[in-house]
């Protein structure tokens, strides 16, 4: 971006609501003027009644391209001319590309939280990932691991009875139906169980809530015996930056990461798909922040 705005600057935006906590217009922001690009990103209020309305304006616009945050990643989907497959089966979009007022949805999510465990030097494919918790942000890893990375084995852990609990079943059938992934569903309250399938797993991600707000200094794992050395632990809180789960995991000799890398990783993939390069900055430029 250059140091003043023109007529030719370039417009990308995200949608939510509330959206003034968002990291994105510093990520996106920083990365046009690293890569020189004449683009600007700015924040925009919007829910479900108004993200209708918000589309029409991108496309009438020319804005290039938006993040979606809640509300908006379910409310957006009826407004696309095209959904990406992983996004479609997902059920949820949170990037939006305008090519000359064709609308196409992507899901950048799941991609987040993957390229950080190949960060981390851990191969997915053909490789067994325990999942705690299959909301939102479950189901973009889940599916994004399964369709576009060829995981091996996916153990996914919610609370029986839980309102989640039939949305995970739905989701973990359609991966067995449509990917070569063996998909599982257990009990989060079957302690012995989440050992056992620990013990032979690459990869654990935590995408509940358990660690945040009034629930932080709790851990869906109980103690550091549960998880073997060397595993990739990933959390997709970033606030605290080192959840009681992570400190856990880190007594266990594990490698560990946060909900920034998963959050970065997401916002390069949405700065690929507008610009076609890729995304300039690492990590550690989201941390400075």
């Amino acid at each position: 971006m250059t140091s003043r705005i023109t007529a030719r600057t370039g417009v990308c935006c995200v949608f939510g609501d509330p959206v003034k906590h968002s990291f994105s217009p510093k990520l996106h922001n920083k990365a046009f003027t690293k890569a020189g690009l004449d683009y600007a990103y700015v924040a925009f209020t919007a829910n479900e009644q108004t993200i209708g309305d918000c589309l029409t304006a991108v496309r009438t616009l020319g804005i290039r391209g938006c993040s979606l945050t809640m509300p908006n990643k379910i409310a957006c989907l009826p407004h696309f001319d095209h959904i990406d497959p992983t996004a479609q089966m997902i059920g949820a979009c949170n990037t939006v590309v305008n090519d000359g007022g064709v609308l196409s949805g992507y899901n950048t999510d799941g991609y987040g939280m993957l390229k950080a465990f190949e960060d981390m030097g851990v191969t997915v494919k053909g490789n067994k990932m325990v999942l705690l918790g299959l909301g939102g942000a479950g189901s973009a890893v889940a599916i994004t691991a399964a369709m576009d990375y060829e995981l091996g084995e996916l153990v996914v852990f919610n609370r029986a009875g839980g309102k989640s609990w039939g949305h995970a079943a739905e989701t973990v059938a359609l991966i067995n139906e449509k990917s070569s992934c063996k998909a599982r569903l257990c009990d989060l309250n079957d302690l012995d169980l989440l050992k056992e399938e620990m013990a032979t797993a690459q990869m654990l991600a935590n995408t509940t809530n358990v660690g945040m707000a009034e629930l932080e200094g709790q851990s869906v794992v109980p103690d550091a015996s549960y998880f073997p050395a060397g595993m990739a632990v990933q959390d997709a809180i970033y606030s605290p930056a080192e959840t009681k789960l992570l400190s856990l995991a880190k007594e266990a000799g594990c490698q560990c990461a946060n909900g920034l890398s998963m959050l970065f990783y997401q916002g390069a993939k949405q700065f690929e798909l507008w610009t076609g390069q890729p995304m300039p900055l690492e990590v550690s430029d989201l941390e400075m922040e």
